[in-house]
Protein backbone atom coordinates (compact mmCIF):
# COMPACT_ATOMS: atom_id res chain seq x y z
CA UNK A 1 0.00 0.00 0.00
CA UNK A 2 1.35 3.41 -0.96
CA UNK A 3 1.77 6.13 1.64
CA UNK A 4 -0.92 8.19 -0.08
CA UNK A 5 -3.39 5.30 -0.10
CA UNK A 6 -2.95 4.90 3.65
CA UNK A 7 -3.67 8.59 4.13
CA UNK A 8 -6.73 8.49 1.89
CA UNK A 9 -8.15 5.44 3.65
CA UNK A 10 -7.73 7.11 7.03
CA UNK A 11 -9.31 10.32 5.75
CA UNK A 12 -12.33 8.48 4.33
CA UNK A 13 -12.72 6.29 7.41
CA UNK A 14 -12.86 9.40 9.59
CA UNK A 15 -14.88 11.85 7.48
CA UNK A 16 -16.65 9.78 4.84
CA UNK A 17 -16.32 9.51 1.05
CA UNK A 18 -14.52 12.22 -0.91
CA UNK A 19 -15.28 13.69 -4.32
CA UNK A 20 -13.43 12.48 -7.39
CA UNK A 21 -11.92 15.97 -7.59
CA UNK A 22 -10.43 15.66 -4.11
CA UNK A 23 -9.10 12.21 -4.96
CA UNK A 24 -7.46 13.42 -8.19
CA UNK A 25 -5.95 16.47 -6.52
CA UNK A 26 -4.35 14.34 -3.83
CA UNK A 27 -3.07 11.72 -6.27
CA UNK A 28 -1.53 14.22 -8.66
CA UNK A 29 -0.22 17.05 -6.47
CA UNK A 30 0.16 15.83 -2.88
CA UNK A 31 3.47 17.47 -1.81
CA UNK A 32 4.99 14.19 -0.58
CA UNK A 33 3.24 11.44 -2.54
CA UNK A 34 1.65 13.19 -5.55
CA UNK A 35 2.31 11.83 -9.03
CA UNK A 36 3.54 15.08 -10.59
CA UNK A 37 5.21 16.30 -7.42
CA UNK A 38 7.56 13.33 -7.22
CA UNK A 39 8.55 12.30 -10.76
CA UNK A 40 9.12 13.09 -14.42
CA UNK A 41 6.42 10.96 -16.08
CA UNK A 42 7.20 11.81 -19.70
CA UNK A 43 8.87 9.85 -22.48
CA UNK A 44 9.57 6.22 -23.27
CA UNK A 45 10.87 5.60 -19.76
CA UNK A 46 7.85 7.26 -18.13
CA UNK A 47 4.14 6.62 -18.30
CA UNK A 48 3.10 8.56 -21.40
CA UNK A 49 4.42 10.61 -24.33
CA UNK A 50 3.04 14.02 -25.34
CA UNK A 51 3.10 15.64 -28.78
CA UNK A 52 6.17 17.86 -28.15
CA UNK A 53 8.16 14.75 -27.18
CA UNK A 54 7.10 13.00 -30.40
CA UNK A 55 8.46 15.61 -32.81
CA UNK A 56 9.90 19.12 -32.84
CA UNK A 57 7.41 19.98 -35.59
CA UNK A 58 4.58 20.29 -33.07
CA UNK A 59 6.22 23.05 -31.04
CA UNK A 60 7.63 24.81 -34.07
CA UNK A 61 4.23 25.16 -35.72
CA UNK A 62 2.44 26.26 -32.54
CA UNK A 63 5.13 28.85 -31.94
CA UNK A 64 4.87 30.25 -35.45
CA UNK A 65 1.09 30.29 -35.12
CA UNK A 66 1.35 32.53 -32.05
CA UNK A 67 3.98 34.66 -33.77
CA UNK A 68 1.58 35.31 -36.65
CA UNK A 69 -1.11 36.38 -34.19
CA UNK A 70 1.44 38.74 -32.62
CA UNK A 71 2.12 40.24 -36.04
CA UNK A 72 -1.59 40.50 -36.85
CA UNK A 73 -2.22 42.32 -33.56
CA UNK A 74 0.34 45.04 -34.26
CA UNK A 75 3.52 43.56 -32.74
CA UNK A 76 3.06 44.65 -29.09
CA UNK A 77 6.43 45.75 -27.70
CA UNK A 78 6.21 43.57 -24.58
CA UNK A 79 4.04 40.51 -24.07
CA UNK A 80 3.73 37.44 -21.89
CA UNK A 81 4.60 34.18 -23.65
CA UNK A 82 3.20 31.57 -21.30
CA UNK A 83 2.70 27.83 -21.11
CA UNK A 84 0.53 25.93 -18.66
CA UNK A 85 1.90 22.58 -17.49
CA UNK A 86 5.09 22.71 -19.58
CA UNK A 87 6.27 19.15 -18.88
CA UNK A 88 9.98 18.89 -19.56
CA UNK A 89 10.04 22.27 -21.31
CA UNK A 90 10.31 20.68 -24.76
CA UNK A 91 7.38 22.58 -26.27
CA UNK A 92 8.55 26.00 -25.11
CA UNK A 93 12.13 25.27 -26.23
CA UNK A 94 10.87 24.42 -29.72
CA UNK A 95 8.64 27.52 -29.76
CA UNK A 96 11.55 29.79 -28.88
CA UNK A 97 13.85 28.21 -31.46
CA UNK A 98 11.27 28.43 -34.27
CA UNK A 99 10.35 32.05 -33.56
CA UNK A 100 13.92 33.32 -33.59
CA UNK A 101 13.43 34.11 -37.29
CA UNK A 102 10.41 36.33 -36.63
CA UNK A 103 11.92 39.83 -36.31
CA UNK A 104 11.23 41.36 -32.91
CA UNK A 105 9.21 38.47 -31.48
CA UNK A 106 11.83 37.07 -29.13
CA UNK A 107 12.91 40.52 -27.95
CA UNK A 108 9.32 41.37 -27.03
CA UNK A 109 8.55 38.05 -25.32
CA UNK A 110 8.74 37.45 -21.58
CA UNK A 111 8.67 33.70 -20.95
CA UNK A 112 6.46 32.53 -18.09
CA UNK A 113 5.72 28.93 -17.12
CA UNK A 114 2.92 27.80 -14.82
CA UNK A 115 4.24 24.68 -13.12
CA UNK A 116 3.66 23.32 -9.62
CA UNK A 117 6.13 20.41 -9.71
CA UNK A 118 9.67 21.05 -8.47
CA UNK A 119 10.86 17.96 -10.37
CA UNK A 120 9.51 19.25 -13.67
CA UNK A 121 10.72 22.79 -13.05
CA UNK A 122 14.24 21.40 -12.85
CA UNK A 123 13.77 19.68 -16.21
CA UNK A 124 12.42 22.90 -17.71
CA UNK A 125 15.47 24.83 -16.52
CA UNK A 126 17.69 22.39 -18.39
CA UNK A 127 15.63 22.57 -21.59
CA UNK A 128 14.95 26.30 -21.96
CA UNK A 129 17.69 28.84 -22.54
CA UNK A 130 17.33 32.43 -21.39
CA UNK A 131 15.25 34.08 -18.72
CA UNK A 132 12.19 32.20 -17.48
CA UNK A 133 9.79 33.09 -14.68
CA UNK A 134 7.83 30.32 -12.95
CA UNK A 135 4.39 30.55 -11.37
CA UNK A 136 2.27 28.27 -9.24
CA UNK A 137 -0.98 29.64 -10.65
CA UNK A 138 -2.13 31.37 -13.81
CA UNK A 139 -3.48 34.27 -11.73
CA UNK A 140 0.06 35.38 -10.92
CA UNK A 141 1.03 35.96 -14.54
CA UNK A 142 1.79 39.66 -15.15
CA UNK A 143 -0.74 41.89 -16.84
CA UNK A 144 -0.34 42.59 -20.53
CA UNK A 145 -0.86 40.91 -23.91
CA UNK A 146 -0.93 37.14 -23.32
CA UNK A 147 0.14 34.54 -25.87
CA UNK A 148 -0.47 31.21 -24.19
CA UNK A 149 -0.08 27.49 -24.85
CA UNK A 150 -1.80 24.70 -22.93
CA UNK A 151 -0.99 21.25 -24.29
CA UNK A 152 -2.43 18.37 -22.25
CA UNK A 153 -2.94 20.65 -19.27
CA UNK A 154 -6.69 20.72 -18.75
CA UNK A 155 -7.08 16.92 -18.89
CA UNK A 156 -5.11 16.58 -15.65
CA UNK A 157 -7.21 19.01 -13.63
CA UNK A 158 -9.56 17.47 -11.03
CA UNK A 159 -13.10 16.68 -12.15
CA UNK A 160 -16.36 15.88 -10.42
CA UNK A 161 -18.72 13.28 -11.87
CA UNK A 162 -22.50 13.27 -11.64
CA UNK A 163 -24.79 10.42 -12.65
CA UNK A 164 -28.37 10.96 -13.78
CA UNK A 165 -31.07 9.39 -11.60
CA UNK A 166 -34.64 10.24 -12.51
CA UNK A 167 -34.99 14.01 -12.66
CA UNK A 168 -31.84 14.64 -10.63
CA UNK A 169 -28.25 13.68 -10.00
CA UNK A 170 -26.02 11.79 -7.61
CA UNK A 171 -22.31 12.51 -7.34
CA UNK A 172 -19.80 9.72 -7.87
CA UNK A 173 -17.46 9.63 -4.88
CA UNK A 174 -14.49 7.62 -3.60
CA UNK A 175 -15.14 5.62 -0.44
CA UNK A 176 -14.21 2.29 1.14
CA UNK A 177 -15.64 -1.13 0.35
CA UNK A 178 -14.20 -4.25 1.99
CA UNK A 179 -11.31 -2.08 3.19
CA UNK A 180 -10.46 -1.03 -0.37
CA UNK A 181 -10.92 2.25 -2.22
CA UNK A 182 -14.06 2.06 -4.33
CA UNK A 183 -16.40 4.30 -6.29
CA UNK A 184 -19.85 4.96 -4.87
CA UNK A 185 -22.70 7.44 -5.10
CA UNK A 186 -23.80 10.32 -2.92
CA UNK A 187 -27.36 11.15 -2.06
CA UNK A 188 -29.41 13.33 -4.47
CA UNK A 189 -27.73 16.63 -5.40
CA UNK A 190 -28.70 19.51 -7.68
CA UNK A 191 -25.59 21.15 -9.21
CA UNK A 192 -26.61 24.46 -10.84
CA UNK A 193 -24.25 23.76 -13.74
CA UNK A 194 -26.28 20.70 -14.71
CA UNK A 195 -29.78 22.19 -14.80
CA UNK A 196 -29.66 22.50 -18.59
CA UNK A 197 -28.30 18.98 -19.04
CA UNK A 198 -31.49 17.28 -17.81
CA UNK A 199 -33.14 17.92 -21.18
CA UNK A 200 -30.47 16.04 -23.13
CA UNK A 201 -29.35 13.22 -20.83
CA UNK A 202 -30.90 9.88 -19.97
CA UNK A 203 -31.11 7.66 -16.90
CA UNK A 204 -27.62 6.56 -15.87
CA UNK A 205 -25.71 9.08 -17.99
CA UNK A 206 -22.53 10.50 -16.45
CA UNK A 207 -21.54 14.15 -16.85
CA UNK A 208 -18.19 15.54 -15.74
CA UNK A 209 -17.50 19.06 -14.45
CA UNK A 210 -14.03 20.57 -14.14
CA UNK A 211 -14.33 23.63 -11.92
CA UNK A 212 -10.58 24.35 -11.82
CA UNK A 213 -10.42 24.19 -15.61
CA UNK A 214 -13.25 26.66 -16.02
CA UNK A 215 -11.58 29.02 -13.53
CA UNK A 216 -8.32 28.92 -15.48
CA UNK A 217 -10.16 29.49 -18.77
CA UNK A 218 -11.98 32.48 -17.26
CA UNK A 219 -8.68 34.01 -16.16
CA UNK A 220 -7.10 33.49 -19.58
CA UNK A 221 -10.14 34.82 -21.42
CA UNK A 222 -10.33 37.96 -19.31
CA UNK A 223 -6.67 38.76 -19.93
CA UNK A 224 -6.85 38.17 -23.68
CA UNK A 225 -10.04 40.20 -24.01
CA UNK A 226 -8.58 43.04 -21.96
CA UNK A 227 -5.00 43.18 -23.20
CA UNK A 228 -4.80 41.22 -26.45
CA UNK A 229 -3.06 38.00 -27.36
CA UNK A 230 -4.31 34.48 -27.99
CA UNK A 231 -4.40 31.02 -26.45
CA UNK A 232 -4.02 27.61 -28.07
CA UNK A 233 -5.56 24.82 -26.00
CA UNK A 234 -4.67 21.32 -27.24
CA UNK A 235 -6.09 18.28 -25.49
CA UNK A 236 -8.20 15.18 -25.87
CA UNK A 237 -11.93 15.50 -25.34
CA UNK A 238 -14.91 16.87 -27.19
CA UNK A 239 -17.25 19.85 -27.34
CA UNK A 240 -19.53 18.66 -24.51
CA UNK A 241 -18.96 16.23 -21.65
CA UNK A 242 -20.97 13.02 -21.68
CA UNK A 243 -19.87 9.70 -20.25
CA UNK A 244 -17.31 8.44 -17.77
CA UNK A 245 -13.83 9.38 -19.07
CA UNK A 246 -11.91 9.16 -15.78
CA UNK A 247 -8.81 7.06 -16.46
CA UNK A 248 -5.32 6.17 -15.30
CA UNK A 249 -2.13 5.33 -17.20
CA UNK A 250 1.05 3.73 -15.92
CA UNK A 251 3.88 2.44 -18.08
CA UNK A 252 2.01 3.50 -21.26
CA UNK A 253 -0.91 1.19 -20.41
CA UNK A 254 -4.31 1.77 -18.78
CA UNK A 255 -4.64 0.76 -15.12
CA UNK A 256 -7.29 0.91 -12.40
CA UNK A 257 -7.37 4.59 -11.26
CA UNK A 258 -8.05 3.52 -7.65
CA UNK A 259 -5.41 0.79 -7.46
CA UNK A 260 -2.27 2.77 -6.65
CA UNK A 261 -2.94 6.38 -5.64
CA UNK A 262 -0.05 8.67 -6.51
CA UNK A 263 1.71 6.10 -8.69
CA UNK A 264 -0.26 6.52 -11.95
CA UNK A 265 -1.32 9.46 -14.10
CA UNK A 266 -4.99 10.38 -13.73
CA UNK A 267 -6.86 12.27 -16.46
CA UNK A 268 -10.30 12.90 -17.92
CA UNK A 269 -11.48 14.14 -21.30
CA UNK A 270 -11.78 17.91 -21.65
CA UNK A 271 -15.18 19.58 -22.01
CA UNK A 272 -14.19 22.25 -24.53
CA UNK A 273 -17.60 23.88 -24.52
CA UNK A 274 -17.29 24.60 -20.80
CA UNK A 275 -13.85 26.15 -21.33
CA UNK A 276 -15.06 28.26 -24.25
CA UNK A 277 -18.02 29.60 -22.31
CA UNK A 278 -15.90 30.31 -19.24
CA UNK A 279 -13.39 32.28 -21.35
CA UNK A 280 -15.93 34.96 -22.33
CA UNK A 281 -15.53 37.85 -23.17
CA UNK A 282 -12.68 36.39 -25.25
CA UNK A 283 -13.85 34.88 -28.54
CA UNK A 284 -13.35 31.18 -29.22
CA UNK A 285 -12.68 29.36 -32.47
CA UNK A 286 -14.36 26.26 -33.78
CA UNK A 287 -13.04 23.09 -32.19
CA UNK A 288 -10.60 21.58 -34.69
CA UNK A 289 -8.94 18.13 -34.79
CA UNK A 290 -5.21 18.32 -34.12
CA UNK A 291 -4.35 16.67 -37.44
CA UNK A 292 -6.38 19.20 -39.43
CA UNK A 293 -4.86 22.09 -37.47
CA UNK A 294 -1.28 20.94 -38.03
CA UNK A 295 -1.85 20.27 -41.73
CA UNK A 296 -3.28 23.77 -42.16
CA UNK A 297 -0.16 25.17 -40.51
CA UNK A 298 2.06 23.31 -42.99
CA UNK A 299 3.31 20.26 -41.12
CA UNK A 300 3.44 18.31 -44.40
CA UNK A 301 5.91 20.74 -45.95
CA UNK A 302 7.94 20.97 -42.73
CA UNK A 303 8.08 17.18 -42.54
CA UNK A 304 9.43 16.99 -46.07
CA UNK A 305 12.17 19.51 -45.29
CA UNK A 306 13.30 17.61 -42.22
CA UNK A 307 13.17 14.28 -44.06
CA UNK A 308 15.71 15.41 -46.67
CA UNK A 309 18.60 14.98 -44.26
CA UNK A 310 17.42 11.69 -42.77
CA UNK A 311 17.78 8.05 -43.79
CA UNK A 312 17.34 4.57 -42.38
CA UNK A 313 15.83 4.28 -38.91
CA UNK A 314 15.95 8.04 -38.32
CA UNK A 315 13.77 8.61 -41.39
CA UNK A 316 11.36 5.87 -40.35
CA UNK A 317 11.06 7.41 -36.89
CA UNK A 318 10.42 10.84 -38.37
CA UNK A 319 7.68 9.58 -40.69
CA UNK A 320 6.11 7.63 -37.81
CA UNK A 321 6.09 10.79 -35.69
CA UNK A 322 4.36 12.74 -38.45
CA UNK A 323 1.73 10.02 -38.73
CA UNK A 324 1.25 9.85 -34.97
CA UNK A 325 0.63 13.60 -34.70
CA UNK A 326 -1.76 13.84 -37.65
CA UNK A 327 -3.23 10.39 -38.35
CA UNK A 328 -6.96 9.91 -37.90
CA UNK A 329 -6.36 6.65 -36.03
CA UNK A 330 -3.81 8.24 -33.71
CA UNK A 331 -3.56 11.72 -32.16
CA UNK A 332 -4.86 13.54 -35.23
CA UNK A 333 -8.53 13.02 -34.37
CA UNK A 334 -8.50 12.21 -30.65
CA UNK A 335 -6.81 15.52 -29.81
CA UNK A 336 -8.59 18.80 -30.50
CA UNK A 337 -7.52 22.45 -30.66
CA UNK A 338 -9.45 25.42 -29.30
CA UNK A 339 -8.26 28.97 -29.87
CA UNK A 340 -9.10 32.05 -27.80
CA UNK A 341 -8.60 35.59 -29.12
CA UNK A 342 -9.96 39.14 -28.67
CA UNK A 343 -13.21 40.16 -30.31
CA UNK A 344 -12.68 42.09 -33.52
CA UNK A 345 -9.34 40.46 -34.36
CA UNK A 346 -8.28 37.60 -36.62
CA UNK A 347 -8.37 34.06 -35.18
CA UNK A 348 -5.09 32.16 -34.87
CA UNK A 349 -3.94 30.57 -38.16
CA UNK A 350 -5.25 27.07 -38.72
CA UNK A 351 -8.48 27.71 -36.80
CA UNK A 352 -11.88 28.94 -37.97
CA UNK A 353 -14.00 31.56 -36.17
Amino acid sequence: MSGLEAQLRARIAEAGPISLADYMAACLMHPEFGYYATRDPFGAGGDFVTAPEISQMFGELLGLCLAQVWLDQGRPARFVLAELGPGRGTLMADVLRATQRVPGFRDAAEVHLVEGSAVLRAAQRRAIAGDVIWHERVESLPEGPLYLLANEFFDALPIRQFQRFGDGWRERVVGLSDDRLALGLSGPVAPPALVERLAETREGDVVEICGPGEAVAAEIGARIAGHGGAALIVDYGDWRSLGDTFQAVKGHAPVDPLAAPGLADLTAHVDFEALARAASPAVYTRLTPQGVFLERLGIGARSEVLARNLSGQALENHLAAYQRLTGAEEMGTLFKVLGLYPEGTTPPPGLDP
